[in-house]
């Protein structure tokens, strides 16, 4: 009788890194796995989606009641229609209080900005750590619309130093490029992690996405000229770009 061959370290190794990474698991198992992390940030996430399935299917139901016809047929009509509602103000629900819940198991780590940044979608293109200090203070650049963002993490007083000296290596490459500077914090003149995405996209479009090209070949041959330091990932992060790869498909 044939025997099952053995799986080598390596293979046990990748087999147990595809069960944890978001992006070799199924759908279903996304979804699984981000409602299990959110839960222990946001105790009621249950609830609060239970109860948008249920306000919102109702009104679906009635508003679709209120449709011409009558019979079994608009009763049914009726029924999916509500149900439909539900579950879409269920999901965006559960979208938002597991990106609020993923934010705050962030706060306050090394590189939790690059981390919500990677939330970013197409036409941005963000490059974790390109100046950082032995503090562990570090400036991210995020390259879309706005032109050039420099995002700071870290002591704000060491800060200023560490990204005044970037501002001036990329005003070397690209003069002409809008370059703006945001610290991630809670103090005065500083940008919250949850709210950070939202400011960058907000600072409007000054660069066309043909003149992007041309940047981000500027900014390779400068990132050349220097070391780079690996950034540590945790769980949080990689769960959040399953989330947002599940809730958006792939």
């Amino acid at each position: 009788m044939a025997t099952e061959p053995k799986m080598s370290r390596k293979d046990k190794r990748a087999a147990k890194k595809a069960e944890t990474d978001p992006l070799k698991m199924s759908r279903r198992r996304q979804v699984v796995e981000t409602y299990r992390m959110s839960k222990q940030g946001d105790p009621r996430i249950g609830l609060w989606m239970l109860g948008s399935f249920l306000v919102f299917g109702a009104l679906g139901f009635g508003l679709f009641t209120l449709l011409p016809g009558s019979g079994t047929a608009k009763m049914v009509f009726a029924i999916i229609g509500g149900v439909m509602i539900g579950f879409l103000a269920m999901m965006i629900v559960f979208s938002r209080r597991a990106q609020n819940a993923a934010f705050k198991r962030l706060e306050g780590q090394a590189g939790a900005g690059a981390r919500a940044l990677s939330m970013l979608r197409r036409g941005w293109r963000v490059d974790e750590v390109v100046g950082f200090t032995k503090q562990q203070d570090m400036v991210h650049r995020v390259v879309g619309p706005p032109g050039i963002v420099l995002v700071g993490e870290g002591n704000p007083n060491r800060l200023k130093a560490l990204m005044a000296g970037e501002r001036r290596k990329h005003e070397r490459v690209a003069s002409e490029t809008p370059i703006h500077e945001v610290i991630v914090g809670n103090g005065e003149g500083q940008v919250p992690l949850p709210k950070l995405m939202k400011h960058v996209r907000k600072l409007g479009r000054q660069v066309k996405p043909a003149e992007v090209t041309d940047l981000l070949a500027r900014l390779r041959a400068l990132d050349a000229q220097r070391p780079k330091v690996p950034l540590p990932r945790g769980p949080v992060p990689t769960s959040m770009k399953g989330m947002r790869g599940n809730m958006r498909g792939r």
